[in-house]
């Protein structure tokens, strides 16, 4: 048997200028009447409790909260155009999610000062809007967690801002196949590494790296419970999935090396090589004999659909 040789990561060119961090604006509030999680206070969201398995009534609310959350992120996403700072964005997000009666679940989780995280370029995830605005030819994540009726929603999509190179184009087109690849893997029975095999052999064909470091996660009364979503196949995940289980895919693949570091913030993980990366995700329901994405508009559209380039 001859085996196939896997292809190099991409030699795109490193995205400059560098990202580099702007000034952030004043917390914002939440009104006293909205129900909050239990970190919204302290920050300190405690070790994870609850079970991997939804009841009946968790999961119609997770159905409610995900909608929300899809409503909220294609507001964003329409908001994206050269010129437009992300700390704007950011307030978009927090007064679409109070519309809705819902708090900002990143809003002081372990201490994060914004309601959403957006990833521009080389950013791989938990960016912190600023006062930087967006230039043409960027790309950034938008990442949205709302919660609401005591149950969190979480999704994000990668737009593209003005005119993008094709590199960069590329990468956001094949890393949300190969969530899309990853999330076709889910239904009762099947091992949890199932999912990551199947985004990280389709990030190997097109010469992508994954990043290891950040991970999908088990959700619903909290904002991430105990299972552990990996974008890369580890045997040792052999949990079965069963029907009623949430929990996210959320793939981060790169142009270039994966390895990443961190900012002084403590949040901002960026690439180590300066290669861009992007990022989509679902909050995802085990059914009986399949999967199904929650994190969808009322008429069942897909965000990312709206801002496919």
């Amino acid at each position: 048997m001859v085996k196939r040789k896997r292809r190099r990561v991409t030699d795109a060119p490193v995205s400059e200028p560098a990202v580099r961090p702007g000034l952030l604006s004043p917390t914002r509030s939440v009104p006293s009447g909205i129900g909050r999680p239990p970190y919204a206070v302290s920050g300190d969201p405690g070790p994870a409790r609850s079970s991997s398995v939804r009841t009946a009534d968790e999961v119609e609310r997770m159905r409610r909260a995900g909608a929300a959350a899809a409503e909220i992120l294609v507001e964003a996403g329409r908001a994206v155009q050269p010129g437009v700072t992300t700390d704007r964005i950011d307030a978009l997000v927090h007064e679409a999610t109070i519309v809705r009666g819902g708090y900002p679940s990143p809003l002081n989780y372990r201490g994060y000062p914004k309601s959403v995280c957006t990833s521009v370029n080389e950013v791989i995830c938990h960016g912190i809007p600023d006062s930087r605005p967006l230039s043409d030819g960027d790309i950034v994540n938008i990442d949205v967690t709302i919660f609401l009726d005591g149950v969190h929603g979480d999704t994000s999509v990668t737009v593209l801002v003005g005119d993008v190179d094709d590199h960069s184009r590329r990468l956001v087109a094949e890393t949300r196949i190969a969530m899309d690849l990853g999330i076709d893997t889910v239904r009762p029975t099947q091992p949890l590494h199932a999912i990551g095999h199947a985004i990280e052999r389709h990030a190997q064909r097109h010469g992508l790296g994954v990043v290891r470091e950040f991970i999908g996660h088990g959700i619903g009364t909290e904002f991430h419970s105990g299972l552990q979503v990996k974008h890369y196949f580890d045997p040792r995940d052999d949990t079965l999935l069963v029907a009623g289980m949430t929990f996210t895919i959320e793939p981060m693949l790169t142009l270039g090396d994966p390895s990443c570091a961190l900012w002084d913030d403590a949040w901002t993980a960026v690439t180590l090589d300066g290669r861009r990366t992007a990022q989509f995700e679902h909050t995802l329901l085990v059914t009986e004999d399949g999967v199904e994405r929650l994190t969808v508009l009322p008429d069942g559209t897909v965000p990312a659909d709206l801002f496919a380039g």
